[in-house]
């Protein structure tokens, strides 16, 4: 009955395919990763045969090399065989693997890229339950903190093992040598912001004797107004961004007195002419390409989609007189400034574990030993840098890669199964932007709770998502009144069951410790 479920809960057609398979396990003694972890060993002292492990995760395009030094030092450190299965498209991947959980053959490691499919796969009785296991993961759980922890747990239990290691990026970046030709100095509140956003539009700042400029761009959607949000100490909300503290309460921003205020701002923006005609189109790289062409002023974005050296060289090219630079996020009416909001309860990564290895306790064991050693401090250098000596120096306490290792270790992220250190990794990854990442990381920011929520029966979060983004384009482009604003919430309230959303998550947030 419970193999009937699943498949009619998870089936589809398409079949996982195996993109990158191991080779050969070196020769040699095993070491244990942690004083927990049980090594398979037999009667005599000497290691027992490898065992195989399957890792699946999505691989975004990147693949080991024929030659992965990463898996060799992985499986002669740990007496394992690893097989790595990679998907490079988020969604084709989570298709792939409802077919494995369908089929009883989810892999014995797995990476699922939602909370949401964790849920359905927990509910469909394929997971195991990691809540007895996660004492056997001293290092993971000393380098991933209780915070982190919570984010593998659904129904009061310890389905995943969430990648620690989230650095919050993005912010306004300006373009200097526009403020530079209109003799405008750098805005510090949302007034003057709005007041630069139209010289950039209207005053011909690049000099081309053309009004072909407009102020401010952005991804799709509301990121390129995630500051102003902020500087009424509000988000948006239909993107994952609903509840977080304000003191020590939870409030949900649909119900903040601010949030009209900020709405209201928003269509000021609109209104004035001064924001990408595309804003609600825009795909891809289009916020970007125009930013780099010469059309817009202000962009809303992160500094790894402008700074690294290959951006630089782009609109370098397009422009040599081009000068973009980070810009801290506007004060709003009452001084309030936050740049895009960070969600604190998701993770880039969930690892979970199919049931079936209840009954296979020297692959059960290995798959934690492999979680835990990657998250000591000898396991964790190796998969962000690669070998220790030959792709990275340490210097003091500090990793220094090697000439060797920016050549050849590009792909380790695959192997960094329970995160990194982000700030430190990212700041000695690319050190010629570590400026910028510093810049970004210590902004500050409305941290939400969303993710940590499990949504309840009978509210269909997708059908409130779409409604509340049509909505909220609608109020900003005056195509609804923000008047009618009431009308929206008890609308969310009644025909998308948002209340009792609302009552849950503050249920469960107060049990996970957030808000009195």
């Amino acid at each position: 009955m419970r193999k009937r479920n699943i498949s009619a809960a998870l089936a589809a057609t398409t079949v996982l395919t195996v993109l990158t398979a191991t080779g050969c396990s070196s020769a040699g003694t095993a070491k244990q990763a942690s004083p927990s972890a049980n090594t398979a060993r037999d009667t005599t002292g000497v290691p027992a045969d490898p065992v195989k492990l399957e890792i699946a995760q999505v691989s975004y395009g990147t693949n080991p090399p024929a030659d992965d030094f990463l898996r060799k030092e992985l499986e002669r450190k740990l007496n394992v065989l690893l097989k790595m299965t990679l998907v490079a498209d988020a969604k084709e991947y989570e298709s792939q693997i409802n077919v494995r959980a369908a089929s009883g053959t989810i892999p014995d490691l797995t990476m699922l890229v939602n909370k949401k499919q964790m849920q359905q796969l927990a509910d469909a009785g394929a997971l195991l339950d990691l809540t007895p296991y996660v004492d056997k993961l001293p290092e993971y759980k000393k380098f991933a903190g209780a915070d982190v922890i919570k984010k593998g747990t659904y129904s009061g239990k310890q389905y995943a093992i969430a990648k620690a290691g989230q650095s919050a990026q993005g912010t306004y970046w300006i373009r200097k040598d526009w403020l530079d030709n209109l003799k405008l100095a750098m805005p510090t509140t949302i007034e003057e912001l709005l007041t630069v956003a139209k010289a950039f539009t209207e005053n011909d700042p690049a000099g081309t004797g053309k009004k072909d400029t407009f102020g401010i761009t952005g991804p799709r959607g509301f990121i390129a107004f995630d500051a102003i949000l902020g500087a009424y100490g509000v988000t948006l909300g239909y993107d994952d961004h609903q509840f977080f503290l304000k003191g020590d309460k939870v409030v949900n921003t649909f119900y903040e007195p601010a949030f009209k205020e900020a709405m209201r701002m928003i269509k000021t923006f609109i209104d004035a002419g001064v924001v990408d005609p595309e804003l609600m189109s825009n795909k891809g790289s289009m916020a970007t390409d125009k930013a780099f062409q010469g059309k817009a002023g202000i962009i809303s974005t992160n500094w790894s989609n402008i700074a690294k050296d290959e951006f630089v060289k782009v609109w370098k090219e397009a422009n040599p007189k081009a000068e973009w630079v980070q810009l801290p996020p506007p004060q709003g009416p009452n001084g309030v400034q936050n740049s895009s909001p960070r969600s604190i309860g998701s993770a880039s990564g969930l690892w979970v574990i199919p049931k079936r290895l209840e009954s296979q306790p020297d692959k059960l064991n290995k798959a934690l030993e492999l979680l835990d050693y990657v998250s000591s401090q000898e396991g964790n250098l190796l998969v962000q840098f690669g070998l220790k000596d030959t792709h990275f120096k340490l210097e003091g306490n500090k990793a220094v890669i090697t000439e060797k290792g920016r050549k050849e270790a590009g792909y380790t992220f695959l192997y960094q199964l329970t995160g990194r250190p982000e700030i430190e990794y990212l700041k000695t990854k690319f050190d010629k932007q570590a400026g910028y990442v510093d810049f970004e990381a210590k902004l500050p920011r409305i941290n939400t709770l969303d993710a940590f929520v499990d949504k309840p029966q009978g509210y269909n979060a997708a059908d409130a998502a779409r409604f509340i983004e049509e909505e909220m384009i609608k109020f900003a482009y005056g195509k609804s009144k923000l008047a009618d604003y009431d009308k929206f919430l008890k609308t969310l309230e009644g025909t998308f069951q948002y209340k009792i959303y609302i009552d849950s998550a503050m249920k469960q947030l107060k049990e996970l410790g957030y808000g009195k």
